[in-house]
């Protein structure tokens, strides 16, 4: 059974689902789509053409579905699609699409901290977690299990891969491939491999060590990068390094670059074994 407060205004053409709970003074507009199970905190704002899976949560004073934050944006009708299972905290902020017929899309199970930003036709996969104050800019995408820490800044266009992590306070304005970790505080500069994440998201040992040999070819071989690909290719057949040959050639604003010296250790055979 659903819970509404008298205080909340929701417009007659929104559609909420069953056992739904939606707090005192939030706003639910036309054309809003709710999902079985959501809960929607107080002074909350779901914006039309906004649809919301089953069993997430918007807490307080967030807004989703708002107007894209671009100066050619003109009314278009455009959308916000989030999956299953998501939380947004206290102020985070989720941007429609900005042409017509397009959307900025939110997977299942991610989990967006307080005051975070998503902005217009963002992509973001599976289980992805931004940390307070991360700011996304618009066209962004974000691979499954990635987690990109607090206060990071990451430019429009830019992609960040599968299972990467992103340190405190990066600025990001170049791809990041599958897997990597960056610099806190770091502009552009990965620091090594994500190992824990990986272990978390159940990669197996000798799919690690494969990722190991391809981060040694792409940052520690002295390799341009076409032709780092071109070795990993050839030479590391199981499929998270082939994974990350095709993010990796599929790079239009180039990719993060380890700074000199970058962790030994990450490329080191011995410590997955």
């Amino acid at each position: 059974m659903s819970t509404i407060h008298p205080t909340a205004v929701i417009h007659p053409g929104a559609r909420v689902g069953q056992d739904v709970s939606i707090g005192p003074f939030a706003c639910i507009e036309e054309d809003v789509v709710i999902g079985d199970g959501c809960h929607v905190g107080p002074h909350a704002s779901l914006l039309r053409y906004t649809a919301l899976g089953a069993r997430c949560r918007v807490h307080a004073g967030a807004v989703l579905g708002d107007w894209p934050q671009d100066l050619s944006f003109a009314g278009a009708v455009s959308s916000v699609r989030i999956g299953s299972g998501c939380v947004f905290r206290e102020g985070v902020t989720v941007h429609r699409g900005t042409k017509e017929g397009t959307a900025t899309v939110i997977g299942d199970q991610c989990y967006l901290m307080a005051n975070s930003h998503v902005a217009h036709n963002v992509k973001l996969g599976n289980r992805v977690i931004l940390a307070n104050g991360v700011l996304l800019a618009g066209y962004v995408e974000v691979g499954d299990g990635a987690f990109i820490s607090g206060n990071c800044l990451v430019h429009q266009f830019v992609r960040i891969g599968r299972l990467a992590m992103l340190g405190g306070g990066s600025g990001i304005g170049q791809d990041v491939p599958p897997f990597m970790t960056t610099h806190s505080m770091g502009l552009n500069a990965i620091a090594g491999l994500n190992v824990i994440g990986l272990r978390r998201a159940g990669i197996g040992s000798a799919d690690r060590l494969a990722i190991k040999r391809a981060f040694a070819l792409l940052y520690r071989a002295g390799l341009n990068v076409p032709d780092a690909v071109a070795r990993i290719r050839a030479e590391i057949p199981e499929a998270p390094a082939q994974e990350l040959c095709d993010f990796v050639a599929g790079a239009k604003r180039g990719i993060c670059q380890a700074r000199r010296g970058v962790m030994a250790s990450a490329t080191s055979a011995s410590e997955e074994s």
